[in-house]
């Protein structure tokens, strides 16, 4: 039988009982509850006539946008990984060529 575990974690006051199957993932989910309620916290002083659905959405907003920058990152640096590769093989036959 494959390996599970039970964790409670808390985001905005509520409860909730997640299970993992890594135990590496629960460092992670904590980490990332600790980051949404510090956010959360926050946002609710910047945002004080917001209730904690508005701020939620605010927050999902957030990490969308933020997922969304990072996918373009990556997505840069193996264009430029790419581009790389096929300046080098360039230089090779460059080299080639003029001997």
């Amino acid at each position: 039988m494959d390996w599970s575990q039970t964790i409670s974690i808390k985001i905005a006051e509520r409860s909730y009982e997640l299970r993992i199957r890594k135990e590496e993932e629960e460092e992670r989910i904590r980490k990332a509850s600790r980051l949404i309620n510090d956010r959360l916290i926050r946002n609710k002083q910047r945002f004080s006539d917001k209730d904690a659905q508005d701020l939620l959405a605010i927050e999902a907003l957030w990490f969308a946008v933020k997922t969304f920058e990072l996918e373009a990152r990556a997505s840069s640096t193996e264009q430029a990984d790419k581009l790389n590769q096929l300046n080098d093989r360039l230089d090779l036959f460059l080299k080639k060529c003029t001997e």
